[in-house]
């Protein structure tokens, strides 16, 4: 069957119109021709008739096989303003619009933060990334995406897998880059004797691992592995949220003290270990809020042992049980929200509800974002500007910062 490539749908795959409906095509770009054969409403088997002047060679010998380079054989160019297009398409899906601020896009190479699949076999180790829509794995020596930190750790993840994996479960393991060598935290490994978690803390000295976390317990602690926001030093609990890259953090950081410049009071909603806190204390007091409270105590440890900060009080609260009302937001000069994917539908209720001046909004999902942007548009705030930030380099992953302000006169 032979198809014109319409368009990329959100998650990155081609989409054409075939005989009964949409067809959808891995790994091609719009305007291409393309053969292959029909399967359901996918397109298999695909060989590219007429290429796309955005097309370009893949960088990475992974790239036709691991789940994690969906759009390396498109132009950095497309993939920007492709990213862009997203976030505009689901604003215009509210009803919005906004102005935009040209792309910041992270490096290859620079993915400080990732979870690797590894297993045993017959013959050793299998560790790598997953192929798309699969379990099965794909190695990846010499990956594109990944700083080069975490590649030259790939040894000590195999030697983990050969200690404390089998042949018939998977591990996942969350390899995190960091001051003092990798943070690793294994998932899905046996239950271990003595001997074997013996083993394991053996394997973290030998390879220079900072900390090792085995099914949620930490069994070896090398150095302290922490985290630099801005000059305070944190460290982070176990497999704790962090930015994916510092190229995406320092862009992200960068939009958000842009949009909250001038602000004297500050509540950071969703703070996890202190990104924006911190940094932001510099000019300002903060009032940092997150659920979690290991991550709550790691940042208040980390504003107290550094110098030159405002005061930062921290608070452990559930957001979307117990949002904070509009008589504790109108406390502040503006107020930074970073919810997860789900976005923060019930504290945006309230915030619109309230006189903060600015919003400062960070999300890593434009449909969550937008339906919580259309809460504050509708009471009265405007979009200043959206600034579109790519730190999962090649895959269809957005996140963005915007700034929303309105007269409280």
């Amino acid at each position: 069957m032979r198809l014109t490539v319409d368009r990329l749908g959100h998650l990155g795959d081609g989409i054409a119109a075939g005989p009964e409906g949409a067809v959808f095509i891995p790994q091609v770009l719009p305007g291409e021709v393309v053969e292959g054969e029909l399967s359901g409403d996918r397109l298999t088997e695909v060989r590219i008739v007429t290429p796309s002047s955005d097309r370009v060679r893949p960088p990475c010998a992974h790239a036709r096989t691991c789940g994690g380079y969906m759009l390396q054989h498109a132009s950095d160019g497309f993939v920007a303003s492709w990213k862009q297009e997203i976030v505009k398409a689901a604003l215009a899906g509210q009803g919005l619009s906004a102005p935009f601020r040209p792309i910041q896009v992270s490096p290859p190479r620079s993915r400080r933060r990732a979870t690797l699949a590894g297993r045993k076999t017959k013959g050793g180790v299998l560790l790598g990334f997953h192929a798309r829509a699969s379990e099965m794995i794909v190695a990846v020596p010499g990956c594109q995406l990944l700083h080069p930190d975490l590649v030259a750790a790939f040894p000590a993840l195999e030697a983990l897998v050969k200690a404390g994996g089998s042949r018939t479960t998977e591990l996942a393991l969350t390899i995190t880059r960091s001051a003092a060598g990798a943070d690793i935290v294994v998932k899905g490994g046996k239950d271990l004797d003595a001997n074997q978690l013996l083993e394991l803390a053996r394997i973290a000295e030998s390879h220079a691992v900072a900390r090792l976390s085995w099914n949620g317990e930490v069994v070896a602690l090398r150095a302290v592995p922490v985290q630099r926001f801005d000059g305070a030093t944190v460290t982070p609990p176990p497999g704790a949220f962090l930015q994916a890259t510092a190229e995406g953090e320092a862009a992200l950081l960068a939009a958000v003290s842009d949009a909250v410049a001038g602000a004297g009071r500050i509540a950071d909603l969703f703070a996890g270990c202190g990104t924006f806190s911190l940094p932001l204390a510099r000019g300002a007091e903060v009032h940092s809020v997150e659920g979690d409270r290991e991550m709550v105590a790691a940042l208040e440890k980390g504003w107290r042992q550094a110098a030159g900060l405002k005061l930062v009080t921290a608070e452990a609260r559930d957001l979307f049980r117990r949002p904070m009302e509009p008589d504790e937001l109108n406390r502040f000069d503006a107020v930074v929200v970073d919810p997860p994917r789900a976005g923060a539908e019930a504290q945006t209720e309230r915030l619109a509800q309230s006189k903060v001046p600015v919003v400062a909004a960070v999300s890593c999902n434009p449909v969550t974002f937008a339906r919580d942007a259309r809460l504050l548009v509708e009471a009265g705030y405007r979009i200043d500007w959206v600034q579109v930030v790519d730190q999962f380099r090649w895959s269809p992953h957005v996140e963005l910062a915007a700034r929303f302000s309105k007269s409280t006169a």
